[in-house]
């Protein structure tokens, strides 16, 4: 658990009681199949070997979010490749129920690159398309074709072609640890630093155009929370004050962050315009109140308080103060993120009777609670934009790694990430 987060949840356990309340459901895999999709190598007319498999990447993307099953490609190896040739029986055989084909040939020192999908059982073409890039660029086209697919299968939109952000913790010696800010693909391929520093890098955040990141630096040798553009590398430092400062949420459209200080005695969420950088105070009571996220609304703010005596998940509106308790299962439940269409409550979630922590969603409609990790040290969770999958920071074999679980419980992998302890994940929006 990162440092400024620590300093706040510590005080926070300390007030755990011990409540009863019913158990949540666990769920360790799906109750049903995924929908068998059998991806296909895509046809090459180049000479030189491809540095990636477009094929492979779109497989596993469509994987990622537990509702589709990619046939292995083992079992794909004697069959023809190219739509003009698909033969139904053959894939009924296999027992896939759709199949993606593609084709990429070079034009103008760049790949143009031709797919189709197609339902099995109904033997039509349900999509076709193109997309050209560079060869350095065939990751992204990939993450395109999964987006087209996925969504053309299921009526949501892909969140394949988005980025996640991370903090690693690399120790050289006792006194020598060094902390990056990595940006990479959403499963943790092609990472980028943004930020080098001697000093903790803490709770990153995409603002909603996906050019700007909000996170806390301990550069000062204080907690502080900075603003950094993307493509430029410009930082902005947007808060000073004594003691905690930390925890920072972009408002929906980009406008307002909010964050916890802790100037006035005690940690509470506080919201800056970040245009006239007024500041407003949004809680004020006598406990801790930390981790804000906010509702779609621009005026509903989710956040971790200790003000019933063990840390749950409040919401409160910001014109009219009012504050309603969220979560009931559970001795403790913080951390709070919504899916996008703000039916589930992702967090980090402790049963009663039990000292591990792990990823649960909550359906806010139903009030029901599911766990969806099989680790037991899981903290920051962060929701696709679609709200199909989570990742989360946990520990294997000693050491802080990333890990990727789909919402409906039927897929959890670790994510490739750098060397040292990985931490703090953050999805970023839709980008355009």
């Amino acid at each position: 658990m990162n440092t400024l987060m620590r300093i706040v949840l510590v005080g926070l356990a300390m007030l755990v009681g011990n409540v009863q309340a019913a158990d949540p459901l666990v769920i360790s895999s799906g109750s049903d199949r995924a929908t068998p999709i059998a991806v296909v190598p895509f046809g090459w007319q180049g000479g030189s070997v491809l540095p990636e498999d477009m094929a492979d990447i779109i497989g596993k993307d469509l994987r990622n979010t537990g509702v589709f099953e990619p046939i292995p490609k083992q079992n794909m190896i004697s069959l023809p490749t190219q739509a003009s040739e698909l033969i139904y029986r053959d894939w009924k055989a296999l027992g896939a129920q759709y199949v993606l084909v593609g084709s990429m040939v070079p034009s103008g020192g760049r790949l143009q690159v031709q797919y189709a999908l197609f339902n099995v059982a109904t033997e039509q073409q349900v999509m076709t398309g193109s997309v050209g890039g560079g060869v350095d660029q065939l990751r992204d086209m990939a993450h395109h074709i999964a987006d087209q697919s996925f969504e053309k299968l299921t009526g949501t939109k892909g969140a394949f072609s988005t980025r996640m952000l991370y903090v690693t913790a690399e120790r050289f010696s006792v006194n020598n640890t060094r902390y990056t800010l990595q940006r990479s693909d959403y499963d943790g391929a092609r990472a980028v630093t943004l930020l080098q520093s001697r000093e903790p890098i803490l709770s990153p955040s995409f603002a909603p155009d996906g050019r700007r990141i909000a996170y806390v630096s301990f550069e000062q040798k204080r907690p502080r929370i900075f603003v950094q553009h993307i493509d430029t590398g410009r930082r902005e430092q947007i808060t000073n004050f004594e003691g905690l400062n930390g925890a920072p949420a972009w408002s929906p459209d980009g406008s307002r962050l909010a964050f916890v200080l802790s100037r006035d005695g005690n940690p509470e969420i506080y919201v800056m315009d970040m245009g006239s950088r007024q500041l407003r105070r949004v809680t004020n009571q006598g406990s801790i109140d930390t981790e804000p996220f906010w509702g779609k609304d621009g005026q509903t703010i989710y956040f971790t308080s200790d003000r019933s005596g063990k840390p749950q998940i409040y919401k409160t509106n910001i014109a009219s103060g009012a504050v309603e308790r969220v979560t009931f299962v559970g001795n403790y439940n913080a951390n709070p993120k919504l899916s996008a269409d703000e039916k589930t409550l992702v967090m980090i979630h402790r049963q009663d009777g039990y000292t591990v922590f792990k990823v649960a969603a909550q359906d806010l409609q139903r009030g029901n609670l599911r766990i969806l990790s099989d680790t037991s040290l899981d903290e920051s969770p962060t929701v696709a934009p679609n709200g199909t999958m989570i990742i989360y920071a946990t520990r294997q074999q000693g050491r802080g790694v990333l890990m990727l679980a789909s919402t409906n419980g039927r897929v959890r992998l670790p994510l490739p990430t750098a060397q040292g302890e990985v931490r703090e994940p953050s999805w970023s929006p839709y980008l355009n």
